[in-house]
């Protein structure tokens, strides 16, 4: 028989833009190698421009699913979210104590993201008396905050009396979290043996549908893995950073946060080394070797929302010649080079559908192809670079690039520059992506090697 798999279950809302609710509770138990169970308690009619209408499910739709789950087997986790009403609280309350289930995670989901009511007063009552005794962790924000514990919160030592209220409701712990503060997203943890503060860096200037939902199931799932409270909290804020730097623009409205964003990562770093490695392909096949200057070539490919150096395919060693002939040292790897990652992420800064780039020697008549094959150019001059950053390690092209993009007022198809002491002058080829990047160097170099 195969092994026993951890599970976890969500009584939430269905959320038709895909954001939040059962859907983004889903993806994020699939993401940690949990499996996934769902009672549905209510139907929202909502895109990423917000709710338009909400449909609670009958009380006994949601009582037979309830128990259709509960009998079978005990889920190692359960998480509530949306509840819509007092009659759907009372009877989740109901089920979940007589099935003495033990680690139970209440995001108590009051308003949606864009403001829209989605449980009535008389549910909010219902859920401080019936359902928070009965749980393990509770998630509010700040505004559910105030409203389970009548505190107005201004400071941190607002939510520390915050956090107590609600602590005294008889849940075993409470994570405030701090995503709608301003500065740094301080959560705010508190339990019977103390409190700590979980700050993390603001990922995004967005304010992302899904969070509060896919935190509280990454909990419940680490929860469902036999973690302890504590570490499964620290987990749930590493995973929605991940979350929010994949974020999703599906629609006119908020952009969401992606719970297998990090599946696709994988997929799309797999698939940009295999890119990589065929540009070389192709470029050995053609034998460019004419356009490698002395200093040797490199080329960089990022992934899409490119943040740091890690993001940034290139080639360790660089692309070396002899002759017509090309040869690396090394395989393709992120982070593989610094430099060529400064210039693809300050691209990206200005248009980050430009993501690949590649750099050529600079003669006059490679200028002049570039010119007839209409690229739009844009230079710098090294004489220029400030004294402070000309003495930093690999600030100049970064640089460089800034200073090309401002003066042109757009990212071109090349940036070259006439070099300076010690600094050879060079042409970098821009792309919006691998296959474009080939096609603009192959042009350039079946035309130069018309002129040797």
């Amino acid at each position: 028989m195969p092994d026993r798999t951890a599970v976890a279950l969500t009584i939430a809302g269905s959320d038709s833009g895909g954001g939040a609710g059962i859907q983004a509770d889903l993806k994020t138990f699939s993401a940690f190698g949990v499996f996934g169970k769902t009672v549905i308690t209510s139907i929202t009619s909502q895109n990423t421009l917000g709710v338009q209408a909400v449909d609670d499910l009958p009380v006994g739709v949601v009582e037979n699913q309830l128990k259709s789950i509960l009998e079978d087997d005990k889920c190692q986790a359960v998480k509530t979210g949306m509840l819509g009403n007092e009659h759907i609280v009372d009877r989740v309350a109901s089920l979940l104590k007589r099935y003495r289930v033990k680690r139970l995670v209440v995001d108590p989901i009051i308003f949606s993201s864009s403001g829209k009511k989605l449980l009535t007063s008389s549910g909010i009552e219902m859920m401080k008396k019936r359902l928070l005794p009965l749980a393990y962790l509770v998630t509010p924000n700040i505004k559910e905050a105030e409203i389970l514990s009548g505190i107005k919160i201004r400071r941190l030592a607002d939510r520390k009396r915050a956090a107590r209220k609600i602590l005294k409701t008889g849940v075993r712990a409470v994570v405030l979290t701090g995503g709608h503060l301003k500065g740094k997203p301080e959560d705010l943890f508190l339990d019977n043996t103390g409190m700590e503060v979980l700050s993390s860096e603001r990922l995004s200037k967005s304010d992302l549908h899904g969070t509060g939902c896919v935190f509280s199931s990454a909990i419940t799932a680490g929860l469902a893995l036999g973690w302890k409270t504590l570490p499964a909290v620290r987990e749930a804020k590493d995973f929605i950073g991940r979350a929010i730097l994949g974020e999703v623009i599906s629609g006119k409205g908020k952009a969401s946060v992606e719970p297998l964003s990090a599946l696709y990562r994988e997929r799309e770093k797999a698939l940009a080394v295999e890119e990589m490695k065929r540009a070389i392909r192709v470029f050995r096949e053609e034998r460019i070797g004419q356009l490698i200057p002395e200093v040797q070539t490199n080329i960089g490919l990022a992934l899409s929302n490119a943040k740091n150096h890690g993001d940034v395919l290139a080639i360790p060693g660089r692309m070396i010649k002899n002759g017509e002939d090309i040869f690396t040292g090394a395989e393709p790897a992120f982070g593989g080079s610094r430099h060529v990652a400064n210039i693809v992420l300050t691209l990206m800064r200005h248009d980050p559908e430009k993501r690949a780039v590649m750099n050529i020697k600079y003669t006059d008549t490679l200028l002049i192809i570039c010119q007839r094959l209409r690229f739009k150019i844009a230079s710098f001059d090294r004489s220029l670079e400030p004294k402070n950053i000309r003495i930093r390690e690999g600030s100049s092209l970064e640089w460089g690039t800034q200073k090309a993009l401002m003066d042109y007022g757009s990212v071109p198809d090349i940036i070259y520059d006439l070099g300076g002491i010690r600094k050879e002058e060079m042409i970098r080829v821009i792309a919006e992506d691998i296959e474009s990047l080939i096609n603009k160097i192959l042009a350039i170099h079946r035309l130069y090697k018309k002129t040797l």
